[in-house]
C-alpha cells in the first residue's frame, strides 16, 4: 500500500536545511504503523509526502500502486479523494457545514449520496461519541470534539490508506482510547493501511510497528522510545 524508498526533504532557498533523508518504509494492507520523534523532526511533512501534498527532494513514493513521480497534482488530488483518509492536526473542519455534512463530505465529493451513506455518517458519529451533534455547527464544538469530527470524516468513505497526524492530541484519555480503537478496527476491517504520527506513548503502543524519525531516516523504536 505504501512504498517509500530513500525519501529526503529539505527546506529553504540558497542555504537549504535538510529535514530528513533516506526514509524508507513499506506498509502492507491491514498494517498500522506509528511514527514518533522529536517536535520539528518532520513527522507531519512525511505524512504530507505520503499523501502527495508535498513533493520530496529525493527518493520515490508509491502509494496504492501509483508512482507519484509520474503524476500531476490533479491526479494526486483524485487519489486522496477516493483512496485516502487524512486526519490533520489543524482539523480543517469547514465552518459553514454542519457536523454531519463535514463528516459526509468525502462521500459527497464522490457523488455518493443516499440512505446507506447517511447511515454510515450516523454510525461514525456514534462511534466517536457525537451521535447527537450531527446538526451542530463547528463553532459550537470544543477542540476535542472537532478532532473527533475530523477522525470520523477521514474514515467515512472506507479509504484504502488512513493517515493520522496527532489524532489524539486534543482528546482526554477515554476519548483517545476510543479513537485509537476505532482507527485500528476500521483499518483491519477494510484491509486498509494506516500511518500514525504521534507523541503519545499509548497511541504508539497500539500500532503493529513503531518507528522513530531522525535526520538520517526511520529507525525501529525501542521500548519507551517515544518523544
Amino acid at each position: 500500500m505504501i512504498e517509500l524508498e530513500a525519501v529526503g526533504k529539505s527546506f529553504g532557498g540558497s542555504a537549504p536545511r535538510r529535514l530528513f533523508s533516506d526514509v524508507s518504509l513499506t506498509v502492507a494492507p491491514g498494517e498500522y504503523v506509528a511514527i514518533v520523534g522529536a517536535s520539528g523532526i518532520g513527522k507531519s511533512t512525511l505524512l504530507n509526502i505520503i499523501a502527495g501534498l508535498e513533493r520530496p527532494d529525493a527518493g520515490s513514493v508509491v502509494v496504492c500502486d501509483i508512482d507519484f513521480s509520474g503524476r500531476d497534482d490533479d491526479a494526486l488530488t483524485t487519489l486522496r479523494r477516493t483512496r485516502m483518509g487524512f486526519v490533520f492536526q489543524a482539523f480543517h473542519v469547514l465552518p459553514y457545514l454542519s457536523v454531519g455534512e463535514n463528516v459526509g463530505l468525502p462521500l459527497a465529493l464522490q457523488n455518493r449520496r443516499g440512505a446507506p451513506e447517511d447511515a454510515r455518517v450516523a454510525a461514525l458519529l456514534d462511534a466517536v461519541g457525537l451521535g447527537d451533534r450531527a446538526a451542530s455547527r463547528p463553532a459550537e464544538l470544543s477542540g476535542g470534539e472537532l478532532q473527533r469530527v475530523a477522525i470520523a470524516r477521514a474514515l467515512v468513505h472506507r479509504p484504502a490508506l488512513v493517515l493520522a497526524d496527532e489524532p489524539t492530541g486534543n482528546l482526554d484519555p477515554p476519548s483517545a482510547a476510543r479513537v485509537i480503537a476505532l482507527l485500528r478496527e476500521t483499518i483491519r476491517q477494510n484491509g486498509a493501511a494506516g500511518v500514525l504520527a504521534t507523541h503519545s506513548r499509548s497511541a504508539a503502543a497500539s500500532a503493529d510497528r513503531v518507528y522513530r524519525l531522525a535526520p538520517d531516516g526511520l529507525h525501529v523504536a525501542q521500548g519507551g522510545d517515544v518523544e
